[in-house]
């Protein structure tokens, strides 16, 4: 029985590591709001839906599949963007996870995935500015030009840590929210294969 239970959360992870890839792909840009070089997603419902329902560690793992075969199939930034996104990703299902894990209601659920989502915000500021944007920086011309394309939405932001508290880190939190929102949307209609139920 718990081999048989093993390979069913093998399988569901998978499968929901398969989806957020393709979800990955599936990207744009709201150049409105942020540069167009960041671009929103909702890769990391299907890592929501694992943490959820598997636990947070296979959230985790879901997250870092995904970015291991976008980072093969459709990596154009050397993997750089997709250790962050597997950084920010985990810190956001796994919060929200383990939340969820040890007060299982859907207040609580809630609950975590809007804990999930602010700490995946504020997690972005640190790995954008120490990870992210110096290679960025480096592949793609300097951080001046970096900094024009913000400075197009707004002439005040001369700094990197401006640019990512200003606009990066609130961006990231509607993101978390998006996913968060569409989880619950969802997941009881998935239930059932998400839990290997009939």
């Amino acid at each position: 029985m718990k081999t048989k239970t093993h390979i069913r959360e093998l399988t569901v992870t998978a499968m929901l590591s398969a989806i957020g890839f393709v979800l990955m792909m599936v990207d744009f840009s709201l150049p409105m709001f942020i540069p167009f070089f960041v671009k929103m997603d909702i890769s990391e419902l299907p890592a929501l839906l694992a943490s959820f329902s598997l636990g947070p560690v296979y959230g985790a793992a879901v997250c870092l599949v995904k970015n291991i075969l976008a980072a093969i199939f459709h990596g154009s930034t050397g993997g750089i963007g997709e250790v962050c996104n597997f950084l920010l990703g985990a810190a956001f299902t796994v919060t929200a996870g383990l939340i969820y894990k040890y007060h299982k209601s859907r207040k609580m659920a809630a609950i975590g995935a809007l804990v999930g989502a602010v700490v995946m915000a504020l997690i972005s500021v640190p790995v954008n500015y120490f990870i992210t944007y110096p290679v960025y920086a480096q592949m793609f011309g300097g951080m001046d030009l970096i900094l024009g394309a913000y400075q197009e939405l707004n002439p005040n932001a001369t700094s990197l840590l401006f640019c990512l508290v200003m606009f990066n880190l609130p961006f990231t939190f509607v993101k978390g929210l998006l996913d968060s929102v569409l989880c619950f949307l969802i997941y009881k209609p998935l239930s059932p294969i998400l839990h290997g139920r009939r």
